[in-house]
């Protein structure tokens, strides 16, 4: 060494610029060609007369607040239900069913009909509610009317 001059220092510290680089390069990359993964091939299908697909086939229960039955627009009785579904099912196995019942009506009636439909070996079985109220006062939750 000669007086006068410093000792070489090495610089430690990583230069991540050029990575910063290549990484927005591949996000570009990958934006550009993203959507085109996803797109399908523009083809004309062929036309048919005839409709293979059926649409899915669903019964309606309504229980009223009278108790009454009804199976879509048909008032039925309790004894009736079961046949009646057990010839739906036989018709199409994949029907389905949807219970709508009345808020009074109480808990050991629905599940009685939920029952009938079960032992009609009818699986699909949903029930319909309406939409959630959203203006609900702060003092009524948790309570049941």
């Amino acid at each position: 060494m000669t007086t006068g001059s410093r000792p070489r220092q090495f610089l430690s510290e990583i230069n991540v610029i050029p990575l910063v680089d290549v990484v927005l390069v591949l996000l570009v990359i990958f934006m550009v060609t993203a959507p085109m993964l996803h797109r399908g091939l523009d083809i004309n299908l062929p036309t048919s007369a005839a409709n293979n697909i059926k649409a899915e086939e669903r019964l309606v229960v309504t229980i009223q607040k009278d108790h009454s039955l009804s199976l879509g627009n048909d008032q039925i009785s309790l004894v009736n239900l079961r046949t009646r579904l057990q010839e739906a099912k036989s018709s199409n196995p994949l029907i389905s069913v949807y219970l709508r019942a009345d808020q009074t009506v109480p808990y050991g009636t629905v599940v009685q009909i939920m029952d009938e439909v079960k032992g009609a070996k009818i699986e699909r079985l949903g029930m319909v509610t309406g939409p959630k109220m959203e203006n609900i006062e702060a003092d009524n939750i948790g309570t049941f009317p």
